[in-house]
């Protein structure tokens, strides 16, 4: 597809009454007081609960280590239970976790519709069916190992953890893209092997299932099947230290929820994929193989929602040919899309990275040149326009009788 086409949205497609696909939900609308400060909570008779005099933290306690919130079962994603305990008020971050779970929840149910929880619940019975029937191939896949899925020189530079060591096995071909190397190639071969099990279980017992995104016909979440607790601790351990150098202006530092999948191209599969933004403040795009040709990915520049169909400027442009076990990390709103994949079978493994936060504090912004290329060019116009314009004042020279003037004036 042209890159002058206009640029879609590439979201987790809305559901019918049968299947439902899972969207990471975001505590916070504008029912909130627009500091980001949570209301009074209403109890009985209107008047406050238990702990409605409580307010949320703006920002986060970030020396605070939340609990893992994995075995409550709600219609709420457990990340966002561990992303909001950072932003509970002084008095709440020692009391029982039951108790934080409650107070959470209440706060929670206030912002998700009785539709879309009726949707995520749905969700939750779909994926529970999965994870009751399917016997996993590759176990080992299902828990972290870094020395056994990353290569050396990432690990070494997480470690690190400082813009240096991270530059020092990166290269950044266009502002804003990142390439380095990143997966084993025996991961890669558990990873497809996993994927090509899943999808014979699904073939063999005839089980539909939901299909990654709004533009890809073929692949599979991965969350799905057991392999978001992996891909979480991916996320917070090996993504969120890079994300919070490169990408603090879109919620790097702030990174609490994943939606994890594969996408295949090639013969019978998808071809190619048209021009767009993810939803995501922060992606992961790391190719697992096999043996392709094209595919190529291209960068049109960084956009809001208001300019995501602007012209391209000649310094955004980017071809990028895909090498397997190589990862790419851009920002979501990072315009992108893939060239037809000419022959063979290629298989990437995406990682879209979300923050709760971000997206709340997103509704109450209005300028987004720190991130997004067209509101920058935008703004230095207006800039250089002031500029110009002072510089074009005439300047009339003051007469005496402006002086006596002033000096009776003084008087």
């Amino acid at each position: 597809m042209s890159s002058d086409a206009p640029a879609k949205k590439r979201e987790e497609p809305p559901q019918p009454q049968r299947q439902q696909q899972h969207h990471q939900q975001q505590a916070g609308n504008d029912s909130g007081n627009g500091n980001g400060v949570a209301a009074p909570l209403a109890g009985a008779g209107g008047r406050p609960s238990a702990y409605g005099d409580r307010r949320l933290r703006l920002n986060p306690n970030k020396d605070h280590k939340p609990e893992r919130y994995d075995d409550v079962q709600t219609e709420f994603d457990p990340c966002i239970f561990s992303s909001l305990e950072r932003h509970l008020p002084p008095s709440m971050l020692e009391v029982p976790r039951d108790a934080k779970v409650q107070f959470m929840k209440e706060i929670l149910s206030r912002y998700l519709p009785d539709g879309e929880r009726t949707r995520v619940q749905r969700h939750r019975e779909y994926r529970n069916r999965i994870l009751t029937a399917y016997q996993p191939l590759h176990e080992e896949l299902y828990r972290m190992h870094p020395s056994a899925f990353l290569v050396p020189s990432f690990i070494q530079a997480i470690n690190d953890n400082t813009e240096e060591s991270f530059r020092n096995i990166m290269s950044e071909p266009s502002p804003g893209v990142y390439t380095f190397s990143m997966l084993q190639p025996r991961f890669c071969e558990l990873l497809l092997s996993e994927v090509e099990n899943f999808e014979r279980w699904v073939s063999e017992v005839k089980f539909k299932i939901m299909r990654p995104n709004t533009m890809n016909k073929y692949g599979a979440v991965l969350d799905d099947f057991g392999l978001e607790k992996m891909l979480d601790k991916l996320m917070e351990e090996f993504i969120c230290p890079i994300s919070r150098v490169f990408f603090p202006e879109v919620g790097g530092s702030s990174l609490d929820s994943h939606h994890g999948f594969v996408v295949e191209y090639g013969k019978d599969k998808d071809v190619d994929l048209g021009f767009h933004v993810d939803d995501s403040e922060v992606t992961l795009n790391v190719c697992l193989g096999k043996q392709f040709s094209g595919g190529d990915l291209f960068f049109r520049g960084v956009r809001c929602d208001k300019h995501v169909n602007s012209e391209t400027q000649p310094e955004e442009v980017l071809d990028y040919s895909h090498v397997p076990g190589q990862a790419v990390l851009h920002r979501g709103r990072h315009r992108h899309g893939a060239r037809a994949t000419t022959s063979g079978h290629r298989i990437n493994l995406l990682l879209w990275c979300r923050s709760s936060v971000f997206r709340e504090m997103r509704k109450y912004q209005k300028d987004y040149s720190n991130w997004c290329g067209e509101c920058q060019r935008e703004k230095k116009e207006r800039q250089r326009q002031s500029v110009a314009a002072t510089k074009l004042s005439p300047q009339f020279p003051r007469s005496c009788n402006d002086n006596d003037a002033l000096s009776t004036n003084i008087k």
